[in-house]
Parts: structure tokens; C-alpha cells; sequence
């Protein structure tokens, strides 16, 4: 899982009764990230910063999340937890953390009074593990569905899924949020539904990390050939009624072609989508 590469750890904070919850990636001091949005409904948090003209180049934490929007306040308790630590952004009136968020629509489902808030999101970062850690229905996860193309009535639970690829000493991670629009891709191709779209439901979100030493133009081809993996896994992918969005990271050490690192990195995603509705 995405815990493999050094120094990345991950943390849940999940609410099974209400069915909703949010995910937390923490990276070690100097990561370098980039990202790329390709869904048509986005939900984000500084976002626009990871792009490589922008002044920052390192991220200290990404945030997915349920309930849409709402959800985007656990990226303050985020911010807090590495204020306390001294983590950010170096700035004369103190370190600044620099926290992306993404969200996922799980408004339909369990209790959608009870979002993920700043509590959350600390709560988060206190249970963050560089082991091993739960996967499927928790987190973001908690409430996503996926393959509502055909119908809602044909959908199926969603979940947070994570896998890794190794090639000599390079490591590439994803982890991801899956409550996609699509279905899992497979050999039998189903024929467009005659029901209308159904706008704001929908949503694969995630995070790719790798030990490749990269700077932000590298880590955003990462970030393109991770939505690879996602139109590798998912049908259909990257639809107007989605907000499919990943950040790449890169921790540094291992010296790596950028092709080397992306190809790991699709191969990456598209696993981790399977693991979670698998």
C-alpha cells in the first residue's frame, strides 16, 4: 500500500452510523507535489498551488473526504495538528501548512447532518500509521458507491482501496477514494443507460506517492498517467458528473526516469481501485 514509501503515513477518522468519514495522507518534511483534476464536478482545497509555475513546491498533507463541501473542514483540524508540530510552510509570521483537500459526494447516503469537521481531522492525523492500514468501507470510503451509471439501483458499496509497485529500489504508491460514476472495467461492455445523469453523486479521489526524486512538472505527468490508471479500472471514467482528482508526490532518494515512475504509478492506481470494490 502507500504506506511502503518512506516516511508516507495515512490515518481514518470514520463514522459507520452515519455513514461518512475522511482520510488523511501525511508526508515527511520536503515532499515535492503536483495534481491534476479531470472529473468535471470537482470539490478542492488549494488545489491551484500544485500547479508548477506556483511558488510552494512542497505539500504536508492531503485530505479526502466525505459529505461534498462540508467536508472540507476537517482540512483544518489538519492544519492544526501540524501547526502544533511546527510543520509548514516557512513564513515570517510562523510555519503556514500546506493541506489539499478533495472531497466525494455521500450526502444520499447514512446521515448527512454529520460531516467530517476540524475534530475529525486531527483525529485523523493522531491515528496516522506508517503500517499497514484499514482499507474498504472506512474513512472517505465510508459511504461511497460506485457503478451508478447504469442506475442507483444497481450500485454498489465503494471504499478506500491502496497498492503499490516496486521496480529495484523505486517504490510507487496510490491510495484512493472510490465513488465513481463508472463501473469496474472489464471485458463485458454495457450499453448507455437510457436514465438521465445524475450530477454531484459521484467521485474517484486519491493520492500517488513514490520515493523518486521529482520536481512539480514531474510530479504532475505522475499525477496524468495516475488518472490512467483510473480509466484503466473504471468505465465510464472522468465523466462530467465526477470530480476525479489526484495529487502526486515525491519524497526524493531514489534516482528514477519521470516514464519509469509513471508507468508504476498507473499500474499503482489501477490496483488500488480494484483492492476497494474488490
Amino acid at each position: 500500500m502507500i504506506t511502503e514509501v518512506p516516511g508516507v503515513r495515512v490515518g481514518h477518522w470514520t463514522d459507520s452510523a452515519a455513514r461518512t468519514g475522511c482520510t488523511v495522507v501525511l508526508f515527511p518534511m520536503g515532499a515535492v507535489a503536483s495534481g491534476e483534476v479531470r472529473g468535471g464536478a470537482p470539490g478542492t482545497r488549494e488545489f491551484a498551488l500544485l500547479a508548477p509555475e506556483r511558488l510552494v513546491a512542497q505539500i504536508n498533507a492531503v485530505v479526502l473526504t466525505g459529505r461534498s463541501s462540508f467536508g472540507l473542514a476537517a482540512c483544518e483540524g489538519v492544519s492544526r495538528w501540524c501547526e502544533e508540530r511546527g510543520i509548514g510552510f516557512p513564513t515570517l509570521g510562523g510555519p503556514v501548512p500546506i493541506v489539499v483537500g478533495a472531497v466525494l459526494y455521500d450526502l444520499t447516503v447514512g446521515d448527512p447532518s454529520t460531516r467530517p469537521g476540524a475534530t475529525a481531522g486531527y483525529e485523523a492525523c493522531e491515528a496516522a500509521s506508517s503500517g499497514p492500514v484499514p482499507l474498504g468501507s472506512v474513512g472517505a470510503g465510508t459511504g461511497a458507491t460506485f457503478d451508478k451509471w447504469q442506475g442507483r439501483a444497481r450500485a454498489r458499496p465503494g471504499g478506500v482501496g491502496s497498492a503499490a509497485h516496486r521496480d529495484g529500489a523505486l517504490v510507487v504508491g496510490a491510495l484512493v477514494a472510490v465513488n465513481a460514476f463508472g463501473g469496474l472495467r472489464g471485458r463485458e461492455r454495457p450499453a448507455w443507460p437510457s436514465e438521465p445523469l445524475s450530477p454531484f453523486e459521484n467521485t474517484t479521489i486519491g493520492v500517488v506517492a513514490t520515493n523518486a526524486t521529482l520536481d512539480k512538472v514531474g510530479c504532475l505527468l505522475v499525477a496524468q498517467s495516475a488518472h490512467d490508471g483510473l480509466a484503466l479500472s473504471l468505465e465510464p471514467a472522468h465523466a462530467t458528473v465526477d470530480g476525479d482528482a489526484i495529487v502526486a508526490t515525491a519524497v526524493g532518494a531514489v534516482e528514477a526516469p519521470v516514464d519509469h515512475v509513471r508507468l508504476l504509478a498507473s499500474r499503482a492506481v489501477e490496483d488500488a481501485v480494484r483492492a476497494a470494490v474488490g
